[in-house]
């Protein structure tokens, strides 16, 4: 696992597009495990703040249970469609997957008995419409192997 300035210092670039991805809209979806290990999808605010990746959920949501009692999630950026007729100008889309890891709610917060988090990462991942638009590029960052790219026709 990871903390963000991790990969913001192994693959600068790769990390400045992901962020500006998930930075582009206020709302992200989130996916948690229910108790019976299906998957629940949410949408949730996240923030980048000294380092790390950050988000808080309201007290008694389903999500927050989730959470708590399984701390496996994927988060993905909003989505952000590419202009008519040329799917290559599109900046593609963005996620990631690790471990909720709960924190000290903020000085400043009115919400008794919200939770808040950081992200420890397993992997990150970039995918988008390569130029010619024929491709499609994946690029991604894990612990034990760094920046990868790989293309699929």
């Amino acid at each position: 696992m990871a903390r963000w300035e991790e990969i913001e210092r192994e693959a600068p670039e790769f990390a400045a597009r992901v962020r500006a991805l998930f930075e582009a809209g206020t709302n992200k979806t989130i996916a948690t495990l229910r108790r019976d290990g299906s998957p629940r999808i949410s949408a949730s605010e996240a923030e980048f703040t000294d380092g790390e990746i950050t988000f808080g959920m309201m007290p008694d949501s389903l999500k927050l249970r989730d959470i708590r009692r399984d701390p496996r999630l994927a988060m993905h950026s909003p989505t952000l469609e590419p202009p008519p007729g040329d799917p290559s100008a599109g900046p593609g889309d963005a996620k990631l997957a690790g471990r909720a890891v709960e924190i000290p709610p903020p000085a400043d917060t009115p919400h008794v008995g919200a939770g808040f988090f950081r992200i420890d990462i397993q992997e990150v991942a970039l995918t988008y419409v390569g130029t010619p638009a024929d491709h499609l590029v994946i690029e991604s960052w894990h612990p034990s192997r760094g920046h990868h790219r790989r293309t699929r026709a």
